[in-house]
């Protein structure tokens, strides 16, 4: 039997071979183990390369009239040489705290090359961001642009900000996840508080007019189109001649949604924001969604409603929003069978909505910038693990498996590693796999749960998958798509030692992240 990919969600260059060895770039399982120990994270930094092209590369194709920016979502996972791989593949990198920031710089990335996220940022951070240059600031509170100024004037320096708003799209998978409705602590509303969010609905209604009506003849920022039955008026000098009979139901819907957002939170923001341009240089507005979205109808209603703040802060201040960042999101699938974004088509829906608008608008195209983490690095990720005790456990009547069968036994699969390498199912009931990667194993199956070795009955890898019945101790499981959120997550619980990170690709093996020890952890306790 030929080498073969177990399936789509695993790494390009996973293999099994004929005896049921999984291998990775010519790397059995096994072999890696046995050289780095176990528990293990591996990361396919060829494909990692790959993935972060790809997408500069779909966001540049889907906006092709407009510059585009890409930042990799450091918090998914960081090393040195992970920064190195997405800055070579022209990303920027996304940093949320000291360790962070001081992690990307140490791996040689240009504060041009970096941004600084966080809703709590200590004037130190702050600090480091304005004197290193960075892209951008991502103003989360009111009070924040004061402090950045007064900082960027004691530094002598120019800020360059951009305000997170709130869009009000509540979209992705747990609620945790979710980070655009109003009930959670990230950003600044774009409505005030009791708006009812249905005045922005005009944003779905409006037409994209041709060319050769958009910008003539009328008020800017007034839709017409040639369905809408308007003729050119070659008489009307400015906007003031335009006549109320003129003015439709559409126009006054949209003046209201104007309305709307000028007195909300975020325009208040970018007001403050602009009056301190001697030590701010305001750059654009930002939107996160949420995480593991499938396709692009919820970041196409967010992009809607940052594009009628920008022509609202036009129409107020006279001020033209240089860059729109959309944020990251963009689901991968953790299981077969399961949805994972097909960023190519959905990043072009969004660019034909985006566009619609701005004409509609009568604005300008325009930077788009994104932030993909979990896309790039989670499918180029495994986790290895031996197998300990196998304990089958008798289930009372009427239990049910998740795909609603009865059944009347689990067998649970303990590992050498647990809730302390990937917190994921416990945090948010997060869904993988698992498969026997040493071995064929026996055609005869069993309804497995793989659990770690934390004192805690949550500690849980996977809920359910079907292992060989023949499974034994010292056997290997390999879980996919492991890169994103594993080792960025990880602890000491019950004094376990953090797995080191191989990173595997076609020059071979090596250590991207040593082993944790005991030594690290009796160093640490200083009493």
């Amino acid at each position: 039997m030929s080498d073969r990919q177990p399936s789509a969600i695993w790494p390009d260059a996973a293999s099994l071979d004929g005896q049921g060895q999984l291998s990775f770039h010519g790397r059995t399982a096994g072999s890696l183990l046995d050289e780095f120990g176990s528990p293990l994270y591996l990361m396919d930094t060829d494909m990692v390369a790959n993935r972060a092209r790809r997408f500069a590369q779909a966001a540049a194709q889907a906006f092709a009239n407009s510059t585009t920016h890409v930042s990799y979502a450091g918090k998914a996972f960081m090393s040195k040489e992970i920064i190195r791989l997405v800055v070579e593949a022209g990303l920027l990198v996304d940093t949320c705290s000291m360790g962070e920031m001081r992690l990307a710089l140490a791996a040689g990335a240009p504060g041009r090359r970096l941004v600084l996220h966080g809703n709590n940022k200590a004037d130190e951070e702050i600090a480091l961001a304005i004197d290193e240059g960075f892209d951008k600031i991502v103003v989360d509170e009111p009070q924040e642009p004061a402090r950045i100024a007064a900082i960027a004037r004691r530094l002598g320096k120019r800020a360059r900000v951009m305000l997170r708003v709130t869009a009000g799209i509540h979209a992705g998978g747990h609620e945790y996840i979710s980070t655009a409705h109003e009930d959670q602590k990230f950003g600044v509303s774009l409505l005030a508080a009791g708006t009812d969010a249905a005045v922005l609905d005009v944003l779905d209604t409006l037409s994209d007019p041709s060319p050769a009506v958009s910008d003539t003849g009328h008020a800017q920022g007034q839709v017409a189109g040639p369905q809408e039955g308007r003729e050119l008026d070659y008489q009307v000098r400015s906007p003031y001649d335009i006549r109320g009979a003129q003015v439709t139901d559409q126009d006054r819907a949209l003046a209201a949604a104007m309305e709307a957002v000028a007195a909300g939170p975020a325009l208040a923001v970018l007001k403050d924001m602009l009056s301190r341009q001697d030590d701010l240089e305001l750059v654009g507005i930002h939107s996160h969604i949420g995480s593991q979205i499938h396709e692009a109808t919820a970041f196409i209603q967010a992009a809607k409603r940052m594009m009628l703040l920008r022509k609202t802060f036009y129409a107020t201040d006279a001020f033209t929003l240089p860059e729109v960042d959309l944020g990251g999101g963009y689901s991968v699938a953790y299981t077969d069978g399961e949805d994972s974004m097909d960023i190519e088509t959905e990043l072009s829906r969004l660019a034909g909505a985006v566009n619609g608008l701005n004409r509609s608008l009568g604005m300008p195209a325009p930077s788009i910038s994104f932030e993909p983490g979990r896309w790039i690095v989670a499918p180029a990720g495994v986790s290895l693990y031996r197998v300990g005790s196998i304990k089958p456990v008798a289930l009372p009547e009427g239990t049910l498996d998740s795909q609603g069968r009865p059944i009347s036994e689990r067998v649970y699969v303990s590992v050498d590693g647990g809730m302390s390498d990937n917190i994921r199912p416990a945090l948010y009931g997060a869904d993988y796999t698992a498969r026997l990667a040493n071995r064929q194993g026996s055609q005869e199956t069993m309804l497995a749960r793989v659990v770690g070795m934390h004192c805690e009955s949550g500690d849980i890898i996977v809920h359910e998958c079907r292992l060989p019945a023949d499974l034994k101790r010292d056997d290997i499981l390999a879980v996919p798509v492991t890169g994103a959120y594993g080792r960025t997550m990880a602890s000491s619980y019950n004094q376990a030692l953090i797995p080191a990170v191989v990173g595997v690709g076609a020059q071979g093996a090596h250590l991207l992240m040593r082993r944790q020890t005991i030594e690290d952890l009796l160093d640490l306790d200083q009493g």
